[in-house]
């Protein structure tokens, strides 16, 4: 078949000995978008005015963080800090307008609803400010990229018997990638082909799970005396693939 733009990443990630390929191809998109914006990107316009309105995320801005180029990271926040003072001036200026109706408020104001008001004022920009610090950039960007992927996915396993059989011999995928491709799987598959995929996606995952739950079952039972001169067998790395499996990539 024709190979695209978005096919290879999904085939190089299928050819990963993963616990998830979707997680592997997740996080090569993320090292990607990292390593441009703290490069030659982060002077273009289009890209400086999508961070200063969205900025990052706490998690990504500890691995812009990581990535030793404080200058390129400075560069961001600045004009992301700038954007951020102008929006909390309107907020404060409606919180400081509603705190002084509270502050002044008297038992009439409780009958005739100015307490309410006011009080609903206050929550309105505390939503305000917890949609203002909860935005990222760079989640967006990868959401955007792995819904492309999920769909690619399809294309793949629909018109490439090599992909499907590989798909079919890998590890799985973790329980939130799962969750999204039969949800995608909706999407793209017509009725017989969905319940097909479903099929051989349950027993691929029921499989992959046995297999998880008995290297850290082994890898607990080393700890014992009893075990402790037996082989590790496969479990040395158990705890951070049986998390990644669990919940996605996060350890390791």
């Amino acid at each position: 078949m024709r190979y695209h733009i978005d096919t290879i990443p999904v085939w190089d990630a299928a050819r990963e000995d993963s616990e998830c390929l979707l997680c592997a191809l997740e996080r090569r998109t993320e090292e990607g978008e990292a390593e441009r914006y703290l490069g030659a990107s982060v002077m273009e316009p289009d890209v400086r005015i999508r961070v200063n309105e969205k900025g990052f995320c706490k998690r990504h801005h500890g691995m812009l963080f990581g990535m030793s180029n404080r200058l390129g990271h400075a560069l961001m926040l600045e004009s992301h800090t700038i954007e951020t003072r102008q929006r909390m001036e309107a907020i404060g200026k409606k919180l400081q307008a509603a705190g002084r109706s509270l502050q002044e408020s008297g038992l009439g104001d409780r009958l005739n609803g100015k307490v309410r008001n006011a009080t609903a004022e206050v929550l309105r920009q505390a939503a305000e400010i917890r949609e203002m610090a909860g935005s990222c950039v760079m989640c967006e960007t990868i959401e955007e990229n792995m819904r492309r992927y999920l769909h690619t996915f399809f294309h793949l396993y629909q018109h490439d018997s090599d992909f499907q059989r590989r798909f079919h011999e890998s590890k799985g995928l973790c329980l939130p990638h799962l969750g999204q491709l039969l949800e995608v799987g909706a999407e793209e598959l017509g009725p017989r082909e969905l319940g097909a995929f479903a099929v051989k996606a349950a027993e691929l995952e029921q499989r992959n799970l046995d297999r998880i739950q008995e290297d850290i079952s082994w890898f607990i039972k080393k700890f014992d005396y009893r075990f402790e001169k037996e082989d590790w067998k496969n479990s040395r790395d158990a705890v951070e693939r049986t998390a990644n499996k669990m919940r996605g990539y996060c350890c390791g």
